[in-house]
């Protein structure tokens, strides 16, 4: 158990390092076995937290992000609804001041059976 666990961790470091060597966008931690987002990743990427875009977390055993989580990565913009949609314990999600694209503002209220809480359109991120 202890061998699965290490290897875990060292696929999210080796992950994180290559976004922030490659400067990418991008943040995969897709299958990384996550219960909880990492505190630890918040001071490796501080960085480069404003020009992540994209985070995928599919295929964990995530319960929650924290606040922390959204307003590190306040700028996510593609938010992955029909996903949202098919995760029966999700209760409420809170993307309030990411600048969502029209796309997600549209199809995510008839498909989401819990709380999304989002800013009216243009609004900005309260200063900190």
């Amino acid at each position: 158990m202890l061998k699965k666990m290490g290897e875990a961790v060292a696929r999210v470091a080796r992950k994180v390092n290559e976004t922030v060597e490659s400067g990418s966008d991008t943040l995969d931690l897709a299958e990384c076995k996550l219960v909880s987002f990492p505190t630890g990743i918040y001071k490796v990427l501080r960085n480069v937290s404003g020009q992540i875009h994209l985070i995928t977390l599919a295929n964990n055993e995530l319960k929650s992000l924290t606040s922390k989580f959204m307003t590190t990565f306040s700028q996510l913009q593609d938010v992955p609804v029909e996903k949202l949609a098919a995760m029966p314990a999700l209760r409420s999600i809170n993307l309030r001041f990411n600048p969502l694209n029209a796309e997600v503002r549209v199809i995510a209220p008839p498909l989401i059976k819990f709380d999304m809480l989002m800013s009216p359109e243009g609004a900005r991120t309260p200063l900190p």
